[in-house]
Order: C-alpha cells, then sequence, then structure tokens
C-alpha cells in the first residue's frame, strides 16, 4: 500500500504526527483509504426494509422504491444513493451508526414481497454486540442478518480537487482497468456521494478482493488521514468517537448529516429526539478544535479524549474532547461560550495548550443564535 505524504509521518500508533496538518489538508487530495475500522453486514430476506424502518433514524423505506432510470451499457441499472443512519436507545442515546447501501445488479428485479438485499457498513469495534443486538429485535422478522466482512471492505476517497466524474462505478467508459476487473463480478458497486455531506467526497464498499476504481492513480493512504479530513470538518463517525449509550444524536449534528427523517414515523428512541429537535435549541455541539500555544502556533502535545475544556481564570467548563490526533481535534462544546472571539479556552490541566473553537464551513446558519457577537 502506498501512503500518501503529508511531509511527516502520521502515525496514531507511535504518536507522531505532522506539525501543521490543515495546510497539509488544503493541498492534498484526492486521496482514497480502506477504512479498517468498519466492518460490512448484510441484510436480505422479505422483511428486510419493515425491520430496519422500525429501527433506524432514517427513512429506511427508499431502498424498497423501484429504479426508473434507463440502463446503460457502462452501468446496467443504477442503484439508490446509500444512506447514514442511526440505532438509538429506548432513550435516544446513540448506540451505533449504519452507512446503509442497496447494490443494483444486472438482473435483480424487485419481488412480489418485495424482498431486498442491503448491506451496511458499522463500526468493527463493536460488531459482534451489533449483531447481536440487532438479531434479538429480530424476534419473527423474515430477515438475515450475516458478517460478510471478509468478502467486503470499505473505502472513502476524499480530499480537495474531487472530480464529479468520481461518482462512476466499475465500467470501461471512465475505467478500463476497473472492468477488466469486473469481468465476472455480479456486485455492481460504485463510488457514491457521501450521504452526509459534499465535503467528505466519495464513500462505498467493494470486494475484498480487488482494487475499487480509480484507487490506483490516487495511491492508497492511511486511514488516519480520514479521520485528519474528519477532524477539520468536524465529523465524528463509529462508537470510539460518539459515545455508545451516552451521546445526544442531536449535539453530534446528525440532523446537519443527514441521518435524522423527521416524517418516517416510530423508531427506537424517536419520542426524545422529535422533542429536543422541535424545541428548536441545540446549546452544545460537536465541533473541529485546534490546539495551540500562547503564541498562536499548533501544538503536537498527546491529549487524551474526555479532557476537559474550560474558560481560562474562571475554570468554567465549556465542553469535552472527543478525539484529538497531534494539533487538531473535535470535542462536544457549549456553542454560545465556544464561538466567542474574547473566551480564551485551554484543556483542563494543560493551562499551556489552548483551544481555538473551529466554525464548519458546512453548518447552516440557522444553528448560530442570532444575538451571538464575535463569532470567530
Amino acid at each position: 500500500m502506498l501512503r500518501f505524504n503529508l511531509r511527516r509521518q502520521i502515525s496514531n500508533s507511535t504518536g507522531i504526527y505532522r506539525r501543521n496538518i490543515h495546510s497539509g489538508l488544503e493541498d492534498a487530495g484526492p486521496m482514497a483509504s480502506r477504512l479498517r475500522s468498519r466492518s460490512v453486514i448484510r441484510f436480505s430476506g422479505p422483511d428486510t426494509i419493515k425491520f430496519l424502518q422500525g429501527l433506524l433514524t432514517n427513512d429506511v423505506r427508499r431502498f424498497g422504491e423501484k429504479s426508473t432510470t434507463v440502463p446503460t451499457p457502462n452501468m446496467p441499472s443504477v442503484s439508490t444513493p446509500p444512506m447514514y443512519a442511526a440505532l438509538l436507545t429506548p432513550q435516544g442515546r446513540f448506540l451505533y451508526d449504519f452507512f446503509l447501501y442497496r447494490p443494483t445488479r444486472p438482473d435483480e428485479k424487485l419481488d412480489r414481497t418485495g424482498s431486498v438485499e442491503l448491506f451496511a457498513d458499522v463500526d468493527v469495534s463493536v460488531l459482534d454486540e451489533l449483531l447481536e443486538t440487532l438479531k434479538k429485535f429480530r424476534l419473527r422478522s423474515k430477515v438475515d442478518i450475516e458478517n460478510v466482512a471478509e468478502e467486503f471492505s470499505c473505502w472513502q476517497r476524499y480530499g480537495r480537487n474531487l472530480s464529479e466524474s468520481s461518482s462512476v462505478g466499475w465500467g470501461g467508459g471512465v475505467d478500463r482497468a476497473g472492468e477488466s476487473t469486473a469481468s465476472g463480478n455480479k456486485y455492481g458497486w460504485q463510488w457514491y456521494e457521501d450521504p452526509r455531506l459534499d465535503c467528505l467526497g466519495y464513500r462505498s464498499i467493494f470486494p475484498s478482493d480487488a482494487t475499487p476504481p480509480l484507487v490506483e492513480a490516487d495511491k492508497e493512504t492511511d486511514e488516519s488521514n480520514y479521520l485528519l479530513w474528519r477532524l477539520e470538518h468536524g465529523v465524528a463517525e463509529g462508537s470510539a468517537e460518539i459515545p455508545k449509550g451516552e451521546a445526544i444524536p442531536l449535539e453530534y449534528n446528525f440532523v446537519g448529516l443527514n441521518a435524522i427523517s423527521f416524517d418516517k414515523g416510530c423508531y427506537v428512541g424517536q419520542e426524545l429526539i422529535a422533542r429536543t429537535h422541535h424545541r428548536g435549541v441545540i446549546r452544545k455541539r460537536l465541533v473541529p478544535l485546534r490546539f495551540i500555544d500562547s503564541n498562536g502556533k499548533e501544538v503536537n502535545q498527546k491529549i487524551a479524549a474526555g479532557a476537559q475544556v474550560v474558560e481560562s481564570g474562571t475554570g468554567k467548563k465549556i465542553g469535552a474532547i472527543s478525539t484529538a490526533l497531534g494539533s487538531r481535534g473535535m470535542g462536544v462544546m457549549r456553542v454560545e461560550e465556544g464561538f466567542k472571539a474574547s473566551t480564551e479556552l485551554i484543556v483542563n490541566g494543560s493551562e499551556d495548550v489552548k483551544v481555538e473553537v473551529i466554525r464548519p464551513t458546512w453548518w447552516p446558519v440557522e444553528w448560530f443564535q442570532q444575538d451571538q457577537s464575535g463569532v470567530k
């Protein structure tokens, strides 16, 4: 595997980081990473849609709709775009996140029962627990749930200057090597726009025994670079970054990430999510962070997840760091205090490490209170 050079080695095992992460990523791209932090499961059976619809935060019925797109030689049929969703506790706290895909095969036809096959990429660190949880919910539903991690792998394509033509499949119209690689492949996998945000690039799952199209030209890079890309945009992923059983999805911006449908009806944890959303004020949100010294230079001091961010002088808690890598991180902060230019924030217990809260460019305007002044 070729590793993308960010002017200094990045290693989440040795703690060595490139100093100026932000400027490196501004110049980097496109990149592609195999996401070893994610695994793949498959749902199949006549009750697949109904089963997931009653569990997840998004409207899974979309996958049951028939495509009206006319097939072409390069793409025999067009798949429904993927979906981001979450499974919550009955109290509306986060448990697991899912990227759902419906692969379209050239010979696929929706049968009379409405049976459809869906795949999901999920957090590998909770895979066994997730499978056990889903099977407990299954009861008498006619749906099979399988671990297909050995057959499929998750990939992300991201970075600057991603062309629109990246959303392609296995075919000679764009990638001749992909055409030969896909010969005899019964799965019509392709790159899809990330269902959360355009700035995150493209995502998909591909057979593990083949290299996805467009990856060889871009040179595969370590997954830690994808983490840096998400840190820059303030997007958490998986149970390690979104505390399982504790995190409130709206504070982790799940609405802005297209993970929640407010029109689909009931699902596990729906009542709290709907009530909080319609109340209209989310006082804490996940935001990108930058760690600097008193001169404004980025620092590479190791910062533990869970470390508190407080006001310098008063010691008032503003939030907590959820993920950190080098001089970058993200954490759930009180929005009003966090974005005040007059407020100096530090890592509690490390007064020499100052915290700069960064406003994500993708945030909707309404997430900021209109009377807020001095936004950074």
